[in-house]
């Protein structure tokens, strides 16, 4: 049982971290209607110029905020190129226009700082926690913990904004109907504006703690992909449902891979998100939290 639940904290903390890589996607879903497939590119984008700007000389506190400039930067360029033109388009018009723009930022991302591996260290080791150890007697990991943390204050701000305020009232209104908030005044142009340069900077978080964990390399463009079952289980509009889907899939990940592997030959962490996301479509196709649309034929 002890076991059992060291491998459950450490499904959960990986889970919250899922949750914040959803949560960029959830608050583009919310504004344009359209999944975001740049979103992991936009994280790798992140991470490689923080690396490289660290490199180059300058210490992490100021890279850090560089980098957080360079994404709002970029967040409004998208904007005002390739989401203005696009405004009362289909969505499918919208979703291929991010996959267009998801390699573009991975070329420019290369282009500009190369494509090798990179060390991103951020002052926090990896290392069991003593007090949780002794007493316990369960490794829960330093680096897990505090990411955790770091993605919850997060992900709960952003929560609270989007929930309690005029911008956040605004952007539900644009993701129910965009024609419908232009003719009330709602400035379409710069809610996205607002909404892409905050995924910017959760694609900023994201990039450091997952670089930090992994490396600095094109495989961060791939955590984007873990946070599909993550959004299928919460539902694609709701901030709340990234949070449960992220635990749900960081625990039973983790869970399946340690108890059900041995059987299988191993390898089920890569796979058994979406076993039970495509399961879960089955039952519950519009997420834990997402509104259910019925539409007249």
């Amino acid at each position: 049982m002890q076991f059992f639940f060291e491998v459950l904290i450490a499904g959960l903390l990986s889970g919250v971290m899922y949750s914040l890589v959803a949560l960029g996607f959830v608050l583009i879903y919310k504004a344009s209607g359209v999944f975001n497939f740049a979103q992991g590119s936009m994280v790798y984008f992140a991470a490689l110029t923080a690396v490289g700007l660290h490199d180059k000389g300058l210490s992490l506190w100021l890279s850090v905020p560089l980098t957080m400039v360079v994404m709002v930067v970029l967040a409004l360029l998208i904007e005002k190129i390739v989401l203005r033109p696009l405004v009362a388009q289909p969505e499918i018009s919208l979703f291929m226009a991010t996959i267009g723009l998801s390699f573009f930022i991975e070329g420019l991302a290369q282009a500009i700082w190369g494509a090798n591996v990179r060390a991103l260290d951020l002052g926090i080791e990896d290392v069991p926690l003593e007090w949780v150890l002794e007493k316990a007697n369960m490794a829960i990991s330093q680096f897990d913990l505090i990411a955790a943390g770091i993605a919850t204050v997060l992900v709960a701000t952003l929560a609270l904004f989007f929930s309690r305020t005029k911008i956040g009232r605004a952007l539900r209104a644009v993701a129910d109907d965009h024609q419908a908030a232009l003719s009330i005044g709602i400035p379409l142009q710069h809610i996205w504006g607002i909404v892409w340069s905050v995924a910017g900077f959760v694609a900023l978080v994201a990039g450091l703690l997952w670089g930090s964990r992994n490396g600095v390399q094109f495989a961060l463009t791939f955590v984007a992909l873990k946070a599909l079952p993550v959004l299928i289980l919460g539902g694609f509009t709701s901030v709340p449902g990234a949070i449960v889907g992220g635990l749900i899939i960081g625990a039973s990940e983790k869970l399946a891979e340690v108890f059900l592997g041995p059987y299988v030959g191993g390898g089920l962490e890569g796979w058994f998100p979406y076993v039970l996301a495509l399961l879960f479509l089955l039952i519950r196709p519009e997420g834990l939290f997402g509104e259910k649309i019925i539409r007249r034929i």
